[in-house]
């Protein structure tokens, strides 16, 4: 078996995709599959982090336009957030492998709060470390997130899993002549305003020179194929 490419990486899981088939919510076999693929992954020797959207039960910007601030709006996504680490976690642990759900928040009856000292600990005792609550500010997204705490905790890359396997020029699942590609520059995904991925979240990459790797989740073990350099994805780098 080919030795991991990373050995500390950030996933990014979108929250949507845990609604499995239905319009919202937590579909429970997908979360266990996505659960089964995350313990696979880390049997490869490799350090993992996830950090899980909560567009499948509240997402901040329709929230807010509905009447709800925008800041109050982005929390409750937030909060969703931390429900759907929590439900990743819970399915981690039944299949026998550890996890620690940290927050953004202080909530210590519900998950310990975020810093980079306890990640670095629960990482080193072989936990997948699921990461709630976005930033904890408002404005940004869970992409960001993901960027943001794979740059703190020295994590070597991000893996962006997604709902189609790379990056197209224009949505594949609208225009037949899409073209996808195999590798751009940070600032050529920032220049393309491709929707993958919002912009702030690219050039923070680009500023702490963090690779990124859009990939589709839809496969069973693509998480692992990324990570041995075998899978399928656009690469964003230099």
């Amino acid at each position: 078996m080919a030795e991991p490419v990373y050995r500390r990486v950030v996933i990014k899981l979108s929250g949507e995709y845990f609604a499995g088939p239905n319009a919202s919510g937590i579909d429970q076999p997908t979360v266990d599959r996505v659960a089964g693929d995350l313990i696979a992954a880390k049997q490869l020797g490799v350090e993992i982090a996830v950090v899980v959207g909560g567009g499948n039960l509240v997402r901040g910007v329709d929230v807010s336009s509905r009447g709800v601030s925008r800041p109050t709006g982005d929390t409750m996504g937030m909060l969703a957030t931390v429900m759907n680490c929590l439900a990743l976690e819970a399915a981690i642990e039944r299949r026998g492998a550890p996890a620690r759900t940290l927050s953004a928040f202080v909530m210590p009856q519900i998950s310990e709060l975020f810093t980079r000292s306890a990640t670095h600990k629960y990482l080193a005792e072989g936990r997948i470390v699921l990461l709630g609550g976005g930033t904890g500010n408002p404005f940004f997204t869970t992409d960001t997130t993901a960027v943001l705490r794979a740059a703190e905790i020295g994590a070597q890359a991000v893996l962006k899993a997604t709902n189609v396997d790379g990056i197209y020029s224009a949505d594949p699942k609208k225009d037949p002549s899409a073209r996808r590609f195999d590798r751009l520059s940070h600032s050529e995904a920032i220049a393309g305003g491709y929707k993958v991925m919002d912009a702030t979240a690219f050039a923070l990459a680009r500023d702490t020179s963090l690779p990124i790797i859009v990939f589709s989740i839809a496969e069973p073990g693509s998480i692992g194929a990324i990570l041995r350099g075998t899978g399928h994805g656009t690469v964003v780098a230099g």
